[in-house]
């Protein structure tokens, strides 16, 4: 049958399909809209990746007021703790001249202190939006495309193991008379039941080749 002709075509197909293995259909067509599936992928989560690290800087920008108070106020520390040093070094009254400067150092490390959690605060935030915004759009992608491509590899795999001999087209065409729509199996032979029952080898790699094709493959030619 001309149906069975173009099915088999010209030399034997590569069952495993070298590195790509059976992540990728043997269907030039279906293969390379895999491939531009799975490059959007990519590109989708390298996006919201630099999206939520843009963000997450964006946000911790905030604190940088905040951090150049924490930094003077401890610089300002450090300098009334000096002075209390040199003070408390004078003869007879160094001990009284140095407990005021003792108290500005501790008031000016208190507002070091509240700073700090400030910006901790906020450096905390800026990262779990950054998080949110990466992976939210991502999960969501991956919930819809990665169940779709193991199931592919899963029914690829399994397909595989079936194309050994001419024989194991007889399951492939028996699963296409099941699950294929009857306008499809109409198009190979008026009576596939009786066909695939004689052994008419031309309808039942036809009907073989329309079930593989569901899973990426292609027949072996024999």
């Amino acid at each position: 049958m001309v149906i069975a002709a173009g099915v088999l075509g010209s030399g034997r197909r590569v069952a495993a399909m070298g590195s790509l293995g059976h992540f990728y259909a043997q269907r030039r067509v279906r293969r390379v809209g895999q491939l531009v599936g799975d490059g959007f992928v990519v590109l989708w989560v390298v996006l919201w990746a630099y999206l939520g690290r843009l963000s997450a800087q964006t946000f911790d920008a905030i604190a940088d007021p905040v951090r150049d108070s924490r930094d003077m106020a401890a610089t300002l520390a450090t300098q009334i703790s000096d002075a209390a040093e040199r003070a408390g070094r004078l003869p007879g009254v160094g001990e009284e001249l140095r407990q005021p400067f003792d108290g500005a150092a501790q008031s000016v490390q208190g507002i070091v202190g509240v700073a700090d959690a400030q910006v901790a605060a906020i450096e905390r935030t800026a990262l779990l939006l950054g998080w949110l915004i990466f992976l939210i759009p991502v999960l969501v992608l991956l919930v819809i495309w990665l169940p779709a491509r193991i199931g592919f590899y899963r029914r690829a795999r399994a397909a595989q193991r079936f194309l050994d001999a001419e024989a194991d087209l007889d399951l492939f065409a028996l699963r296409a008379m099941v699950a294929q729509p009857t306008r499809v199996i109409a198009k190979i032979s008026d009576d596939p039941v009786a066909a695939w029952r004689r052994g008419d080898r031309d309808v039942i790699t036809a009907l073989a080749a329309v079930e593989l094709r569901r899973s990426g493959l292609e027949p072996p030619v024999l």
